[in-house]
């Protein structure tokens, strides 16, 4: 087991370190399971907004306004993190925030829809700052020839958080559902359970995991805020060095808008499309973060043997398939086909492209790096969802040519992968 783990991790990296690290993926997937997918989507949907025409869309418009808002600050708070050789601290901030505002989404009942755009701008806010802030940690524990398993056991280990979270909220749905009680009763239950397991597990992250930078001279000279945009706009005007991560990026923006997509309007499809029923959608998400969870970890070994590139790719065509399921289906057996596949891809697609991202990053540079990644996912972010709202408003309700829309988004993502250049931009990075 020690040769084992000195084949995969960096020198003086212990494997329980690693094991806090993908704590953190099993902390806040039950953010992105309860509330942006399986739970509070469909009650804003249904319960809050009262199904009115414009409920889809401002959904959607509230996740893009807080991904606006982290696309903005990111890389900037990236860069500073660097320089201040500070990202576990701010990780304990945004991990705060992202528990409190989760926990204030209790408060939300039916009606109150600016209440509720709040507190998803912001406890989605949190979440993605933390999501950057966690994966930067990733080069610093796993050898650049293993990026791809052990971005792979951490993101497969957090569908595990994620499923515990909706486990237990399932438990207490179907529970309060034979007590008579109505979805503004439970739902708000769920949240404050989803905002206690995402606390108390990122705890461990925190006690285990270890801030390996130094901090850089040019931070303690000037201001922070002030030599993170020196750093940030240093990188940038570097672009041409870095083409390959270039690449990546625009990539990115196109496969994650539809994998956004998935995570965030599954449930209001299911439910508003196809004619599932709350507990029948929490069952499906559970299954579909099961099915992440084994495709995330198998697919982390196979990626670094076939090649990052290549792996991402097959990834992308298998949520081409899923789009087109998922349009055609007519009934919940169908629709049950394109959830497995979705499932198999989910895990797969961002974990291989958050080993990437370690591969073309320089050392200095991580959390700089990957909050460049996060501009480009949370623009992302708000492509894919503020388009899928839109076409769905635009036709009168029709989410089978939103859904079907989608699939251009991973055709796209295909195409900005061709000219990335894996060794060339490991080269970059050194």
């Amino acid at each position: 087991m020690a040769i084992w783990s000195e084949q995969v991790l960096n020198p003086g990296v212990k494997k329980r370190e690693v094991f806090g690290w993908a704590m953190y993926d099993f902390a806040n997937s039950g953010y992105t399971t309860v509330v942006l997918t399986a739970v509070f989507s469909a009650y804003f949907v249904g319960a809050v907004a009262g199904k009115a025409e414009w409920a889809t869309f401002a959904w959607t418009l509230s996740l893009s306004i807080s991904y606006a808002i982290v696309m903005l600050t990111m890389p900037s708070i990236g860069a500073l993190a660097d320089l201040r050789a500070a990202k576990k601290r701010y990780l304990l901030l945004t991990t705060a925030g992202c528990v409190a505002s989760t926990a204030a989404l209790a408060w939300v009942g039916p009606g109150q829809v600016a209440l509720a755009m709040v507190l998803i701008i912001f406890s989605n806010a949190f979440y993605s700052y933390g999501e950057s802030l966690s994966a930067a940690f990733l080069p610093e524990l796993a050898r650049k020839d293993a990026l791809g398993t052990v971005s792979g056991w951490g993101w497969s280990f957090g569908y595990f958080g994620g499923m515990l979270a909706l486990g237990i909220c399932l438990a207490y749905v179907l529970w309060a559902q034979k007590q008579g009680m109505k979805a503004a009763e439970f739902v708000p239950v769920t949240m404050a359970v989803t905002a206690a397991i995402y606390g108390a597990a990122a705890w461990v992250t925190f006690v285990l995991l270890k801030e390996r930078a130094v901090p850089q001279p040019q931070a303690l000279r000037q201001s922070g805020l002030k030599a993170s945009l020196k750093q940030l706009a240093d990188t940038l005007s570097h672009a041409r060095s870095y083409r390959d991560f270039t690449w990546l990026l625009v990539c990115a923006v196109f496969y994650q808008g539809g994998v956004a997509v998935a995570i965030t309007l599954a449930a209001i499809y299911a439910e508003q499309v196809i004619g599932f029923q709350p507990s029948e959608t929490m069952v499906l998400i559970f299954v579909l973060n099961l099915a992440a969870a084994a495709g995330a970890f198998g697919f982390g070994f196979f990626q670094d043997r076939i090649g990052h590139k290549t792996a991402l790719a097959i990834t992308l065509v298998g949520w081409i398939a899923t789009c087109v399921i998922a349009a055609l289906s007519v009934t919940k057996g169908h629709f049950w086909w394109a959830a497995a596949v979705a499932g198999a891809c989910m895990g797969s697609s961002q974990s291989a492209g958050r080993a990437m991202v370690g591969l073309f990053a320089p050392e200095k540079q991580l959390a700089e790096f990957y909050g460049l990644w996060t501009f480009a996912t949370r623009l992302a972010s708000i492509i894919g969802p503020l388009t899928y709202g839109a076409i769905t408003w635009a036709t009168g309700g029709n989410q089978r040519v939103a859904i079907l829309s989608t699939a251009v988004l991973f055709v796209f993502g295909l195409l900005a992968l061709i000219p990335v250049n894996v060794a060339r931009g490991r080269a970059a990075a050194h």
